[in-house]
């Protein structure tokens, strides 16, 4: 099995809005730590089973959870290779990051140039 690395800005903004509700991420959650029908996701949430639906909508719009058919329900769980290209994504942020920060500490524990902490002569 082939997994592409980069994600599409299209798909990375994705990625990002189905991450941004927290309705979102516990979904995404519990179906990493196993497959369940939609119905039983909607009963753990004081909303409406249509909203749980939209929610789920989203993720998978996202490629984070994978649907299926099985009779009359409709089983998600989430889908490794799409939460592995997220991670790897967030992963190059934290290194971007990482590196700036590291820079900064270096400049600041730079000893200042005794040329530019001379006063000027009068």
């Amino acid at each position: 099995m082939v997994v592409q690395a980069e994600l599409s800005d299209d798909q990375v903004d994705r990625v990002f809005h189905a991450l941004a509700a927290a309705t979102r991420r516990d979904i995404l959650r519990r179906t990493i730590e196993g497959e369940h029908s939609v119905s039983a996701l909607a009963r753990d949430y004081e909303m409406s089973f249509a909203a749980v639906q939209k929610h789920v909508a989203v993720l998978e719009a996202a490629g984070l959870i994978i649907k299926r058919a099985e009779g009359r329900e409709r089983l998600v769980r989430a889908d490794p290779a799409m939460i592995a290209r997220a991670r790897a994504l967030l992963a190059r942020y934290e290194e971007l990051w990482r590196g700036r920060i590291d820079r900064l500490d270096a400049l600041l524990a730079e000893e200042p140039d005794a040329a530019s902490t001379d006063p000027a002569p009068h």
